[in-house]
């Protein structure tokens, strides 16, 4: 018994070739956005690429890209197809062409969910990329006169007065790592070669942060260096100075700005996803329902159109069978090949 079967005059297979029409021409619509939506987050994420540390993040929008040049071409042949379909005589050189494209529909669908999947859920792999990229960003903030990482300085203090914030996870990042440069100090000081020397690793550490972490709300000059002595500075108490600097890390503030973004791109995506399920099931019926018109000369006669020609179980029992059939094939040729061979040894070993 088919599966979803429903019976239509000429004026509802007319109605659903108009409509399916219609309908892929949005996807064409909808695939231009994939495809700028890719692009896009491919700028973003180069853009911000040095503080990133693995190239796979630029999985999800080169599949947008992909998605959307495919969802172009898959409607707009889907769109040419339902035109012709109200010509019998333009239809008919469509038809053994229908089968393999409702297939590549199929797997398109999947793909397309798999991806809306994938940008709703990618904030764990995100998480953990932002975290090492900015880690070893901060460590080379000082190297300014090192080939590869002389920008490194600019993007940091840029990103952090862009997004508001300071360090990975807040500005006591910066406390654990040489930020400033040895070119910028006085190694003759005694108070530089304590502080090195009290360090196991031999760096220059100290309680300051660069000027890009500054808060300009707060209602006094910001205070970047002796931030945790109090005594250093008048009226002051870093337990209380919320105001002083950016309190939220840059690793929260990217992840929660890629995030956003990515939500946003995944329920579009799994918008797309529902529009190309429509189209696929609405191709399927005008396939069907004008392969089942009894008497092609009366154009006024019902036929029927369903989604499966049999059961759901049914369709799912015979797929396996093709499926271990064409597995026993290649197991009796390879039994054969294997024979021939033993064959060939015998009469090697007889002469």
């Amino acid at each position: 018994m088919a599966l979803m079967k429903i019976k239509f005059n000429q004026r509802k297979r007319v109605k659903l070739a108009q409509g399916l029409w219609l309908l892929n021409w949005c996807c064409v619509l909808s695939g231009i956005a994939l495809f700028t939506m890719g692009i896009f987050l491919k700028i973003e994420l180069r853009k911000r690429s040095e503080v990133m540390d693995n190239a796979e993040s630029h999985f999800v929008p080169n599949s947008l890209i992909f998605m959307g040049v495919l969802a172009c071409s898959l409607n707009a042949f889907a769109g040419k197809i339902c035109y012709d379909s109200l010509d019998p005589a333009k239809f008919a050189r469509w038809k053994p062409m229908l089968k393999p494209y409702l297939i590549i529909c199929l797997l398109f669908n999947i793909f397309t969910f798999f991806i809306a999947v994938m940008c709703l859920v990618t904030r764990g792999s995100l998480e953990s990329t932002l975290s090492h990229g900015l880690k070893n960003g901060m460590r080379y903030y000082k190297d300014t006169d090192t080939p590869g990482r002389c920008f490194m300085k600019k993007t940091i203090d840029l990103l952090q007065i862009e997004f508001k914030c300071c360090g990975n996870n807040g500005f006591r990042d910066w406390f654990e790592i040489q930020w400033v440069s040895n070119r910028y100090l006085d190694f003759s000081s005694k108070e530089v070669k304590d502080r090195i020397k009290s360090n196991v690793d031999g760096k220059y550490l100290i309680d300051g942060v660069p000027f890009s972490c500054c808060n300009p709300n707060s209602p006094r000059p910001c205070i970047q260096h002796q931030m945790t002595n109090n005594s250093a500075h008048y009226s002051y108490d870093h337990q209380t100075e919320e105001l002083n600097l950016w309190s939220r890390g840059c690793r929260e503030a990217l992840l929660t700005y890629y995030t956003s973004m990515m939500s946003s791109m995944g329920a579009l995506v799994l918008l797309v996803w529902i529009m190309e399920m429509a189209v696929m099931i609405g191709l399927r019926y005008l396939h069907t329902c004008l392969e089942s018109i009894e008497n092609p000369e009366d154009p006024e006669c019902e036929s029927e159109g369903w989604v499966l020609e049999k059961s759901l179980k049914e369709t799912f029992t015979s797929f396996w069978k093709s499926l271990k059939s064409l597995g026993k094939l290649n197991q009796v040729e390879n039994t054969e090949g294997d024979g021939g061979g033993d064959k060939g040894a015998s009469v090697a070993t007889v002469s």
